[in-house]
């Protein structure tokens, strides 16, 4: 088992904290202020302007909520690596600052999840979700969300610390994962939230949008524009979970195995690097979901009235053809 501070690479840590000092804040500011107008305006319009509130536009507001909770915190984290990664918040601001993240990285997934769920029901199975699915069952469903996105990621504030360097002229960290005594601990409930808390949701969206795809596409009284508008649906999705959820998840647990096993600084740095992106990436989400918002507020519902009648004329087809001669007197009376 891996002892504290059994590696410390003093002279690479330089260069990890260089990288980080010089990519991180540019990008962080620039994903500030997109992500805080973009999801206020977003907030501001689904308020405003959709006097019937669906299913989608509930999961979609407590989508923006989620994104503004803790893009107030990014400056937070400008301050600290413009700083050269020397906090000076305190371990408690340290903490709530971790667990706001992982909080809006998983309440990301799972109502992006629930968006792209609610949308299989509404145009695969049209005829349920027009009788059975309502907006106090969204109301539900978000609530024991929020429910799931605290609790799963309550570990963090026991985790996540600060940490006085001393190579680094008593610097003070703010880890976001664990200290090395404590990674044996929780590199499993790391791996065990990047299998559940991501892997799971995405095949559940991704399963939610192949069969989305087949029915409207095979659907002849869709318009084409209409295909356009869930195809670019379906790429904004895509590109969330390419770009931002899934590298993020997989490089976090790599760069904690790497800690772990104490690799070549050489290799150490290579790894870092890429996960530094990634980080740099994951907050991106906050400035793409205001895209979302926009294609759940516009096309779904005619789509799904649209596939609505055409299950209907197939059924009223299917019945002409099966009834027999004798039951005609019957409907009529």
């Amino acid at each position: 088992r891996i002892e504290k501070g059994m590696c410390n690479y003093n002279a690479s840590n330089v260069s990890f904290a260089s990288f980080q000092k010089d990519f991180l804040p540019p990008v962080f500011g620039i994903e500030f202020l997109l992500a805080l107008l973009g999801n206020s305006l977003a907030m501001w319009l689904l308020y405003t302007r959709e006097k019937t509130w669906h299913t989608g536009i509930i999961y979609a507001f407590n989508l923006a909520v989620n994104d503004l909770l803790y893009v107030l915190s990014l400056p937070l984290l400008m301050v600290y690596y413009l700083n050269n990664k020397d906090w000076i918040f305190g371990n408690v601001v340290c903490k709530l600052e971790r667990f706001l993240f992982t909080c809006n990285f998983y309440g990301s997934i799972f109502f992006v999840t629930c968006i792209s769920f609610n949308r299989y029901i509404g145009i695969v199975h049209p005829f349920f979700s027009h009788g059975k699915v309502h907006p106090k069952h969204a109301k539900m469903v978000s609530l024991a969300v929020w429910v799931l996105i605290f609790t799963s990621s309550t570990p963090v504030l026991f985790f996540s610390t600060t940490d006085v360097t001393k190579e680094q002229k008593n610097k003070t960290e703010c880890l976001g994962s664990s200290a090395n005594d404590m990674l044996y601990t929780y590199f499993p409930y790391s791996l065990s939230m990047a299998v559940l808390g991501c892997g799971l949701p995405f095949l559940i969206t991704l399963a939610s949008y192949v069969a989305i795809f087949w029915t409207v596409f095979k659907n002849e009284t869709i318009s084409m524009l209409e295909k356009k508008k869930i195809a670019y649906m379906i790429t904004i999705v895509v590109i969330l979970y390419a770009v931002s959820f899934l590298p993020y998840s997989i490089l976090r647990n790599i760069n904690l195995y790497r800690r772990m096993k104490c690799f070549l600084p050489e290799s150490s740095l290579d790894i870092h690097k890429a996960y530094q992106v990634t980080k740099g990436l994951v907050t991106l989400n906050m400035c793409i979901h205001p895209l979302l918002y926009a294609s759940v507020a516009t096309s779904i519902r005619s789509i799904c009235r649209r596939t609505e009648k055409s299950e209907a004329t197939v059924t009223e087809q299917i019945g002409i053809q099966t009834a027999r001669p004798g039951d005609a007197h019957l409907h009529l009376g």
